[in-house]
This record gives structure tokens, C-alpha cells and sequence, in this order.
């Protein structure tokens, strides 16, 4: 399979998690080889993973990179291809039908086509990363509809035929397992489950991300949250969490709350579950015992 030219500057796997760096976004070695496969090969990229490990960021980050128009389709339950692909313009198409009078007017020309996600990453394929986000939340007849479009980069409008890419566009998808994906959708793709990081790149996350916070609270807030991961929460907080978790306690330290009164009082920030708040407010000391100084 010839490798995909659109993609200057990417050259191999080390290059991409250097670019991706640059882009504010730390990438491993296996996430960074399976994002420069897709791309070579002009594969879909598939990312799985629980929720807030960095999966919709890698597509914010991959399209920074190439430096693309990031075109995002959230998926939903009952999603289906007028609000995915394309619509026509059933108003526009009725007036110009009146004003055509007894003339003959072709109605299934492009002034009356709405393009949806899909087809606008079709039609500027070198210009555009798509991302169907969250595809286990729409349904199977939904992944059917993509099976077209994910292998042959194509979408079949019957009354005009086939629209296709000139070249592969970039198409990442993400999911969080609530469901079963079809066999069918993830053989068209390159694949990577995305973990939690670990302790170490998820403190150089924090401290990229949140400029404010200093190397040991980033490890103590790290640590904490590894700890609350632990517990059999409705919502273990993600990696955006623990950013948010350091700045609010970094914040509340400098307006003079000590460090052990900072963590608490910022939980909200990391927890946003009722259930999950109660069953963690009597076992705060013990989770930031040994975190904070």
C-alpha cells in the first residue's frame, strides 16, 4: 500500500510525538505510531479508551499539527446521515421549483445540497481532519452508514451519485466503550486504546497545561487522583480533571488556604458526581495523606 504524500514533515513515529509536543499534546510511542500509521496508510484512526484520557484532544492536536480545519461530528443516539452527511435544501428547493414556473429546473444541484460533517471532509479532504466523536453513543444502523465512507472515503447521494475524496482524509474516531463496536467498522481502521497515563507524563501534562502549577503540586495532585481512580466511582475524574484540580488548588494556596484546605475545598473540580462527592467527603484526609505538605 503506497504511503500516503499529504503529510509533510511526518516522517515517522518520533516526528509526530515531536509535533504533537509542540501542539501542547503528549503522546506515547504506541499512540504516536498508531496516528502516523493512519496517516501514511490514509486510515481511519480509531481511539478507544474511558472517558478523559486525551482522545478527543489527540484529533484537536492532530489537526493543529497538519495545520487543518478540525471538523467535529458529536454522536448521539438516533443520529442519521441528514444530520451527518448531507440534507437537501427542501425550502430553497420548493422556491426555486414556483419561480421556475413551467420551466425544467434540476432541484439536486449543489446551490440545494447542505453538506454535514462527512461530506465537508470529503469535498476538502487535504484541508480538514474529521472526528466522529463518541461513535458508541449513535447505533448500528448508524455504523452501517459508515462502512461506505470509511473504506472507500465516499458518500452515495441517489440523485446525484457518488461523491469521493480526491485523497484519504484524515478521519479519527473516538469511543468510550459503552458499547460494542461492529467488527466490520474497526477492520477498516487503525486502532489504539488509549490508557491513563502514567504518573510521570501525567504531571508533565499538568504542568504543560496549567503554567501556574509547580512541579510538586503536580505530583501530589497526580498522585491524588490516582488514588480516586481507584475507588468505585460513577465518574472517575480524567485527565482534564487533574488540570483543573491543580490550577483551582494552586489558586486557593496563593489567597492563603493551606494546601490540605485547598485540595478539599477544590473538589468539585475533579469530582462532579453528588454520589461520588458523598462517598469520597469522609475519606479525603486519607487520599491526600502523603500528597500535600
Amino acid at each position: 500500500m503506497p504511503v500516503n504524500s499529504n503529510i509533510v514533515g511526518i516522517d515517522n513515529p518520533d516526528t509526530l510525538v515531536a509535533a504533537l509536543r509542540d501542539a501542547q499534546y503528549l503522546a506515547d510511542q504506541s499512540l504516536a505510531t498508531a496516528a502516523y500509521l493512519a496517516l501514511a496508510l490514509g486510515k481511519p484512526l480509531l481511539l478507544e479508551g474511558a472517558p478523559g484520557v486525551g482522545k478527543t484532544e489527540a484529533a484537536k492536536a492532530l489537526a493543529s499539527v497538519l495545520s487543518r480545519r478540525l471538523i467535529r461530528l458529536q454522536c448521539y443516539e438516533g443520529i442519521d446521515a441528514a444530520a451527518a452527511m448531507y440534507e437537501w435544501n427542501y425550502p430553497r428547493q420548493m422556491l426555486a421549483i414556483r419561480q421556475a414556473g413551467s420551466e425544467y429546473i434540476n432541484i439536486y444541484q449543489d446551490d440545494f445540497l447542505i453538506a454535514r460533517p462527512m461530506l465537508e471532509a470529503l469535498q476538502s479532504p487535504k484541508d480538514s481532519v474529521l472526528l466522529l466523536d463518541e461513535i458508541d453513543r449513535s447505533d448500528h444502523e448508524f455504523e452501517a452508514y459508515l462502512l461506505e465512507f470509511l473504506s472507500d472515503f465516499q458518500i452515495s447521494i441517489p440523485e446525484r451519485g457518488s461523491v469521493r475524496a480526491s485523497v484519504p482524509p484524515l478521519v479519527v474516531l473516538t469511543s468510550n466503550r459503552t458499547r460494542e463496536l461492529h467488527e466490520a467498522l474497526r477492520r477498516r481502521c487503525v486502532y489504539h486504546w488509549i490508557s491513563y497515563p502514567d504518573p510521570l507524563l501525567e504531571a508533565q501534562i499538568v504542568m504543560m497545561r496549567a503554567s501556574s502549577v509547580v512541579a510538586n503540586t503536580a505530583h501530589a495532585v497526580v498522585q491524588a487522583v490516582g488514588k480516586l481512580r481507584n475507588e468505585p466511582l460513577a465518574k472517575p475524574p480524567g485527565v482534564a480533571e487533574t488540570v483543573e484540580w491543580a490550577e483551582a488548588a494552586t489558586l486557593l494556596n496563593a489567597q492563603g488556604a493551606s494546601w490540605p484546605t485547598a485540595f478539599k475545598q477544590a473538589i468539585g473540580v475533579v469530582l462532579k458526581d453528588q454520589d461520588d462527592l458523598m462517598y469520597v467527603a469522609d475519606k479525603m484526609d486519607q487520599l491526600i495523606q502523603g500528597t500535600v505538605a
